[in-house]
């Protein structure tokens, strides 16, 4: 058993506020979104947090994580295992 005490903890950054407004939107992205949010099991604020956190990624920006330290990595397996799951 691993001793919680000895383990290396990551260096957090500090967690802040993001401030959006004044979005609009079709109503059709506006379905799509809540949808996708939906089945997904996530708000709709961590759903968009998320895909732009993975479009930053994927264009090369470093950041330790979107809600926490180190978590974009469990976002991405939990994407891509639902994937596998559908095209199963």
């Amino acid at each position: 058993m691993t001793n919680i005490a000895s383990r290396p903890r990551q260096q957090k950054d500090p967690i802040v506020n993001v401030m959006l407004n004044g979005g609009r939107v079709t109503s059709g992205f506006r379905a799509a979104l809540f949808a996708a949010a939906s089945r997904a099991g996530v708000s709709v604020n961590e759903f968009v947090l998320t895909a732009a956190a993975e479009k930053l990624r994927a264009s090369g920006s470093q950041f330790s994580g979107v809600f926490e330290p180190g978590d974009l990595l469990d976002l991405n397996d939990n994407t891509r295992q639902e994937v596998t799951s559908r095209e199963a």
